[in-house]
């Protein structure tokens, strides 16, 4: 409302007029209305007044702060992006201030990644923390799902944002998003006004358009019919990945709700570092982050140089990310959760040192080997080796080779077996129990290892561990390197052909044709149940370090499944091999 509370004019009709978009003359007619109706004593709202806004009357505000914001890595490793601190201000709390200054106490924080982060809120500013537990597998719709019961007259705001005038207010007359008008073309969700600026579509992507950016207002009508679709919706594998914006979409015939435009400039969201750089110039040199003391100590740059930043496709273990400075282009990598139980990250630096040493890696520059965090430099332009083109795989082949054939030792063995053996060591055994065929195959993959370690074909060398595809990088000559030695050390040679097989998911043709190019002739039936066992023990081992990892709360999605189908469908081929002697 734009007239006082407390029984003092708060703007004049004038501004009253420009704020709600009406002529001032109809500015004036609305408040003499409303003085004659007994709402309005002296250009302030009274009892009478406030009791008719009551229906209108803000009851919470929900600020969403459970997501990883990959795009702001290596800082986001660190901490979550509402947490930055952006012209002297922590984001959220900025926001929460303003919340408060609009009369809105009830404030409710859905945290996830790093959510111990966000405790300290509770009690500094009397917000309540809720825990979303699925945030790594689900889109924000799983947030909103955790405080369904909480939506009313609500705020929706991203703990993210930052709002260079306070965009909130006690009372509200309907649901709306918040948009900027964006001149030209853009990426972002456009909207399309039906009749009194009732949202009537949304584009992603477009052209001089609106687009939705910054807070939302859930009326209680919007409330309502939006938690009863998604409660019905929740449970379909196609929800998981959708935006609430998405599912409201969907529904946006049945969901009422205007756009509210704001000046350009107000409302910032801020998706890349460099992006928020512009809007806080000093932020780099500010912010209070080990990733990029890390990487001006290792190159000896400056944090100004630091640019371009932003993230690489993410493995399994480890987070990384590019960033260049006036030398060159490099990778930042921050070692996953949990890894410190996984990786000895001493002997994986004396691998690396090792690897660039025999020309099989030259990316490698520095890895901290007490934390783990490594910069290297990337290669652009790269190709990813293909598995099903047999010259990528012949030259694949050929360094994995070089490294069995070199002198190379570490102090460190990496036994498929063994290491599968530890990673169960790490789950709590009801978990494993209720795997309805776990002790079984742990059994048979027991029997399997006696035949394997004495058929006579094993040879120790300094294997990879983690040789495959994706970590076989062409550059613009055609140079290959073998990139990420977290899991190397002495082991058995099959051990490399066995990770090839499983992580490229090749055939049994393909399986074949690559144990005999190894050989550098058709395979015997002796080498072939080795290497079999070998694919088995590396599906075996890597579906174990995947329920480990799951247990910590990361999700490793499909591999999952990828590695228990190679351990179990190698296991069985192995076995027979042993047993009969034919393939």
């Amino acid at each position: 409302m734009l007239v006082a509370l407390n029984g003092t004019p708060s703007i004049s009709q004038r501004e009253i007029a420009s704020k709600s978009g009406i002529s001032l003359g109809s500015a004036n007619a609305a408040l003499k209305s409303l003085t004659e109706k007994g709402m309005v004593s002296n250009g302030a709202i009274n009892a009478e007044g406030k009791e008719a806004l009551s229906p209108f009357k803000v009851d919470n505000a929900i600020i969403m702060a459970a997501g990883l914001s990959s795009r702001f890595a290596p800082i986001s490793y660190e901490k979550p992006k509402g947490l930055l601190r952006v012209r002297g201000e922590v984001l959220i709390e900025r926001q929460i201030k303003q919340l408060k200054e609009a009369g809105i106490n009830d404030i409710t924080i859905v945290a996830g990644y790093k959510k111990e982060y966000f405790f300290y809120l509770e009690d500094t500013f009397g917000v309540t923390i809720v825990i979303n537990p699925e945030y790594a597998s689900r889109n924000n719709n799983s947030t909103l799902m955790r405080v369904r019961e909480k939506l009313g007259n609500t705020f929706i705001c991203s703990s993210d944002d930052y709002f260079t005038e306070n965009p909130f207010e006690p009372y509200v007359y309907q649901a709306y998003y918040a948009a900027q008008y964006c001149k030209g073309e853009t990426p972002e969700w456009c909207i399309k006004e039906g009749p009194n600026k009732r949202i009537a579509g949304v584009t992603i992507g477009g052209s001089d358009s609106l687009i939705m950016l910054g807070h939302v207002y859930f009326d209680k009508a919007f409330s309502k019919r939006f938690s009863e679709i998604l409660v019905a919706e929740y449970d379909r594998p196609e929800t998981a990945d959708k935006l609430w914006e998405q599912i409201y979409i969907d529904h946006i015939k049945e969901l009422d709700m205007v756009v509210r435009p704001y000046p350009d400039g107000m409302i910032n969201e801020f998706d890349s570092l460099d992006e928020l750089r512009l809007f806080d110039p000093e932020f780099i040199q500010n912010v209070d982050s080990e990733a990029f003391d890390n990487i001006v100590a290792t190159l000896g740059c400056t944090r100004d140089e630091i640019h371009d930043i932003y993230p690489l496709k993410q493995g399994l273990t480890n987070l990384s990310c590019h960033f260049a400075i006036n030398s060159g282009e490099y990778v930042y990598r921050h070692p996953g959760v949990g890894t410190d139980k996984l990786i000895n990250r001493q002997e994986e630096t004396k691998a690396q040192e090792l690897a660039r040493s025999l020309k099989i890696d030259d990316t490698f520059i520095y890895e901290d080997p007490a934390k783990g965090w490594k910069v290297s430099r990337f290669i652009p332009n790269c190709e990813q080796l293909d598995p099903s083109n047999p010259t990528d795989v012949e030259e694949a082949t050929s360094l994995i080779k070089k490294l069995h054939g070199s002198d190379a030792k570490l102090a460190l063995s990496f036994n498929f077996f063994q290491k599968s053996c530890d990673y169960a060591g790490l789950i709590e055994p009801p978990d494993l129990d209720a795997i309805p065929d776990f002790r079984q195959l742990e059994s048979e993959f027991a029997h399997l290892y006696d035949l394997f370690s004495t058929d006579g074909v094993g040879r120790t060398v300094l294997c990879h561990n983690d040789f495959f595809y994706l970590n076989l990088l062409k550059d613009e000559k055609g140079t290959l390197s073998l990139i990420d030695w977290e899991y190397s050390g002495m082991a058995d040679f099959s051990q490399d052909l066995g990770t090839f097989i499983v992580c490229s998911e090749l055939d049994e043709t393909a399986a074949d044709k690559l144990i005999s190019l190894y050989f550098e002739n058709q395979a015997s039936i002796e080498q072939l149940r080795h290497c079999y066992a070998a694919v088995a023990f590396a599906g075996w081992c890597w579906y174990l370090w995947s329920l480990y990892k799951e247990s910590q709360g990361e999700s490793v999605g499909e591999w999952l499944y990828i590695y228990y189908r190679y351990a179990k469908k190698y296991l069985d081929k192995s076995l027979a091999l042993y047993q009969t002697g034919i393939n």
